[in-house]
């Protein structure tokens, strides 16, 4: 009884681990992808709509 506990604790612990590790690659990367996205819309001088007003 003591082992079945024991290796349901330690299974738990370790999915815990590798679902905490995809977290710590997955977050910076789509941060990083936002930012390289940021940038080339600010380099590129892209708009995504015309302020009212301007003409075309």
């Amino acid at each position: 009884m003591g082992t079945m506990t024991k290796d349901r604790a330690l299974l738990v612990v370790m999915t815990t681990i590798f679902a905490m590790l995809a977290l710590d690659i997955s977050i910076p990367a789509a941060v990083l992808s936002l930012m390289a996205l940021t940038k080339l819309l600010v380099e590129a001088d892209i708009r995504p709509f015309q302020a009212e007003g301007e003409a075309a």
